[in-house]
């Protein structure tokens, strides 16, 4: 069964030792890979493989602001300040990523509020070890309940537009058009300069082992196992 425990060893520091593990403990040493189901084709990649898709072949160039999925853009502390550019673009919604004390972009709702713009921010610092998943799903209903309407756009920004609110949408795009991490990560990378840290990387492959796994039990009740 795919609980069955299983030895793995696993050197670190010179030092090897096994644990008992089921599936969701691969989370442990993100620089595996990881297939979810034995009928699938597809292998979550561990976080360096990830890491590696930014450098192989061509994507974007760098710009203020990018459409990166149908009325979703990408943007920059520039673009994010400029009311007059986002109306422009029809922007109804802005999700600002860098919100707070950390390397931030100052705007806030009162900002947007003679545009009537819908605004959402989250403190998040650009740095492999702070815990962006714990913000996955709050933006992602954001995003989801903005374009319920056809005419919305929204624009998610930090700073540079590459790390923290590329990582938003990617966790967007998996959770709720149901595309894998690889899948995500190679459509924006071709529409945008994107480059989240090591860390945002492996907590995207985390996310995408569990959808992965919600999607097989989801299989199997229908299956009747």
């Amino acid at each position: 069964s795919l609980r069955a425990a299983s030895q793995t060893c696993r050197t670190e520091g010179g030092q090897c030792w096994t644990e008992k593990t089921g599936l969701s403990s691969q989370h442990k040493n993100p620089y595996a890979a990881v297939r979810v189901d034995p009928d699938s084709d597809y292998i979550t990649p561990g976080t360096l493989d990830l890491e590696q898709m930014f450098w192989a072949g061509s994507g974007a160039q760098y710009t203020h602001v990018d459409q990166v999925w149908p009325n979703i853009y990408i943007g920059d502390e520039k673009t994010a300040l400029e009311v007059e550019g986002l109306r422009e673009l029809g922007i109804t919604h802005v999700l600002n990523a860098a919100e707070g004390k950390f390397n931030n972009v100052l705007t806030g709702a009162t900002y947007y509020s003679d545009s009537h713009i819908q605004y959402l921010g989250v403190e998040a610092d650009d740095k492999p070890t702070f815990n962006m998943s714990q913000h996955f799903y709050s933006t992602a209903q954001f995003i989801h309940e903005a374009l319920r309407e056809p005419h919305n756009k929204v624009l998610v920004h930090c700073v540079m537009g590459r790390s923290r609110s590329a990582t938003l949408v990617l966790a967007y795009l998996m959770s709720k058009h149901g595309l894998t991490v690889v899948d995500a990560i190679e459509h924006v990378r071709q529409r945008r300069c994107i480059l989240p840290n090591h860390g945002f990387l492996k907590q995207l492959r985390a996310l995408d082992i569990t959808l992965q796994e919600e999607r097989l039990k989801q299989k199997k009740q229908l299956q009747g196992h």
